[in-house]
């Protein structure tokens, strides 16, 4: 890609976003809607309980048992860990 493209991707990749946060008014967020009743914050913990501990824990517990539960790597193992490399025959002198 020269020159020219990619200042024109750039230029578009920046008038994209900035039209995008000039069209979303956070400013909106402020007021309240009809009905809306928010509840309680959370604290500290919780949020990262919830949005860093939990997701990990989930990861580790998922590759954990696809690690465990996962016994086609045996039979399809090709490589040469599994090649007999010593002779079966012996010679006869």
């Amino acid at each position: 890609m020269d020159k020219k493209n990619a200042l024109r991707a750039g230029a578009l990749a920046a008038g994209t976003t900035l039209m995008m946060l000039l069209m979303s008014s956070p400013a909106l967020a402020l007021t309240r809607d009809d009905g809306d009743d928010p509840g309680k914050g959370l604290s500290v913990i919780e949020t990262l309980g919830l949005y860093v501990i939990l997701p990990v824990v989930l990861f580790l517990v998922i590759a954990g048992l696809v690690m465990v539960l996962d016994r086609s790597r045996a039979k399809k193992d090709t490589t040469s860990s599994n090649i007999n490399v010593k002779p079966e025959a012996r010679a006869k002198a």
